[in-house]
């Protein structure tokens, strides 16, 4: 198994509790020995940025569930690079933040769309040793990302089985499982 690091995904297992990771794919942003930050790619909604932000250029992009935290902070990851001066890479490719308002710009020029950038409220977090001990209860399993699987816009269920059909054969039986398996 692989061990998490800045880049790499989160998959949670299938039958997880807590609402805000049910059959998600969060992608790390940050993993140190003090913290871990991610987004969740699969939780979209139907709010367009401009409804949140007032002065954003009226577009068609949705807004993603980053995580249960701050909930009221606007992130994105992209595949824009040194055009967004600020910008953090993530993995080969794939950047978290930068200049917003270059963003906002970029919007309005039609220079950018949903293929190259993604905007999540709110984010994924965990302190210290918090994360690596989610894990060895195997409430995730940690998996290569790269940057295409990043940006590819689906549904919460279809990233998380698209995924979980990639990794080892054990794991197959997961995408069978009902949502709750007790009414199984």
């Amino acid at each position: 198994m692989l061990k998490p690091k800045k880049g790499r995904l989160l998959i949670s297992e299938p039958s997880m509790e807590d609402s805000n990771f049910f059959r998600s794919v969060i992608l790390l942003a940050v993993h140190n020995k003090n913290e871990s930050v991610g987004f969740v790619l699969n939780q979209p909604t139907k709010v367009k940025v401009h409804h949140l932000i007032e002065d954003f250029p009226k577009s068609s992009f949705p807004i993603y569930i980053g995580g249960p935290v701050e909930r009221n902070s606007l992130h994105y990851v992209h595949t824009l690079g040194e055009k967004i001066e600020g910008s953090q890479e993530i993995l080969d490719g794939l950047y978290w933040g930068g200049d917003f308002q270059l963003v906002k710009k970029m919007v309005e020029n039609n220079e950018v769309d949903s293929s190259n950038i993604r905007f999540f409220a709110g984010y994924s977090g965990w302190d210290e040793a918090q994360l690596l001990k989610e894990i060895r209860e195997n409430t995730w399993i940690t998996v290569p990302a790269d940057k295409e699987s990043c940006m590819k816009l689906s549904s919460n269920k279809e990233l998380w089985s698209s995924f979980i059909k990639k990794m080892d054969a054990k794991y197959a039986i997961w995408t069978n499982l009902p949502a709750d398996p007790f009414l199984n």
